[in-house]
């Protein structure tokens, strides 16, 4: 498939793909004229990619699990690691929930009129 169609397929860019392939996430054959083709199988393997960018974890992750994903396998040290970006998101989670009180909080203030509050009045 050439990257024009898996990029279409997918819903990412040209772009997206070079640079996946650029981390190690995704491989390609080259024509005898340079032009990139990719298996079958690359647009459900961007589908994950992306899934896994939208989980938080970064290339250089995705890159040391990519190994046990094609294989189909897990292993005590992938679980670890999968276990490692869960708790660093929960953390990550949490710190939003905490900005997102203080945010009310200061919302609550602002619909009380205050003379010595210049944001409030509207300046």
């Amino acid at each position: 498939m050439r990257i024009g169609e898996v990029a279409e397929r997918a819903g990412v860019s040209v772009r997206s793909l070079r640079y996946y392939e650029q981390q190690g996430l995704l491989e390609s054959t080259r024509t005898s004229g340079g032009q990139r083709r990719y298996g079958d199988d690359a647009v459900s393997w961007v589908g994950l990619i992306q899934q896994l960018y939208a989980a938080g974890l970064s290339s250089a992750t995705i890159r040391e699990l990519m190994p046990c994903l094609h294989a189909g396998v897990s292993t005590p040290e992938s679980r670890d690691r999968l276990r490692t970006e869960k708790t660093r998101l929960d953390e990550y989670i949490s710190g939003l929930e905490r900005t997102r009180e203080r945010l009310e909080a200061m919302i609550e203030l602002a619909e009380a009129p205050n003379p010595h509050c210049p944001v409030v009045l509207g300046r």
